[in-house]
This record gives C-alpha cells, structure tokens and sequence, in this order.
C-alpha cells in the first residue's frame, strides 16, 4: 500500500465543533471514511472508500479517489466549498 497525494487539498468539517481539516492523500481519507463519517453505509461512502483504498493500490489515480471522496464529503454535508 502506498500513500495517494491528492493533486490538491480537500477541507472538511468534523467533530461537533466543526473544525476544519486539510486532507491531502488516500490515507487521511480513508481514515475519516472509517472512523468519523455520518453517512457511513451510503453509496457515495462506499465508493469513495473503494476509491481510495484503490489508489493506494496504484489501480486508480488519486485525483479519481479525491472526486469520489468530494462527492461523499458532500452528501455528509461536511464539504467545506
């Protein structure tokens, strides 16, 4: 497994209060997707967790998992535009 750097950022919201966190690769992205995501189960979840964990696998190009993990972080409302 290798770490996928996203061509640029992604900010997110998270946690009650709202903080703001910059993901930059697969790896951070996975790790939100797993651990503290509100729409966990959805499709847009599952594939932006499928996606990522394929980049990291070099099957996908991380810009093709950064899209997928924008899409769900905008369904779960935590997409900071």
């Amino acid at each position: 497994m290798q770490t996928a750097w996203f061509s640029k950022p992604v900010v997110v919201s998270v946690g009650v209060t709202g903080s703001t966190r910059n993901l930059s690769n697969t790896q951070q992205a996975i790790e939100l997707l797993t651990t503290h995501w509100r729409d966990a189960g959805s499709v847009k979840h599952q594939s932006a967790l499928r996606a990522c964990r394929r980049a990291t696998s070099g099957e996908v190009s991380p810009d093709i998992a950064r899209e997928a993990f924008v899409e769900a972080a905008r369904e779960a409302h935590i997409l900071v535009e």
